[in-house]
């Protein structure tokens, strides 16, 4: 089960961290990423990084800004968000896969979702 949470609304230019708490199952093999869904626009990718470790990938739109960690004795992902932009407003969702992909499809288990609206 992923549940995120930190979502909110926010002045262009701020900041607000992601967190999405990982339970129920082992996620050490694991690739967890983020991804978000605008008004009237398709799920996109965001960023991604696997459990144990390595190098992330961003999307390009937010790279330089936004940051993907997790914590494992916590099983919880993070998405600290710099420099927020208007387009930045999305619903922000966590999911997991087996594979180092940025496609949706090949992500078997996502959260709920977490509303992050920017203001400019």
């Amino acid at each position: 089960q992923l549940v995120e949470s930190g979502g909110g609304s926010v002045q262009a230019g701020g900041s607000l961290k992601l967190s999405c708490a990982a339970s129920g199952r082992p996620y050490s093999n694991s690739v967890l990423a983020w991804f978000r869904q605008g008004p009237g626009k398709d799920r996109e990718f965001v960023a991604l990084v696997r459990w144990h470790g390595g190098s992330a990938l961003y999307a390009d739109s937010v790279k330089g800004r936004f940051t993907i960690s997790r914590d494992n004795p916590k099983n919880t992902l993070y998405l600290q968000m710099n420099s927020l932009k208007a387009e930045d407003t999305a619903v922000y969702y966590c999911a997991v896969a087996s594979q180092y992909t940025s496609d949706p499809s090949a992500y078997n288990e996502w959260g709920q979702g977490t509303q992050v609206t920017v203001a400019s």
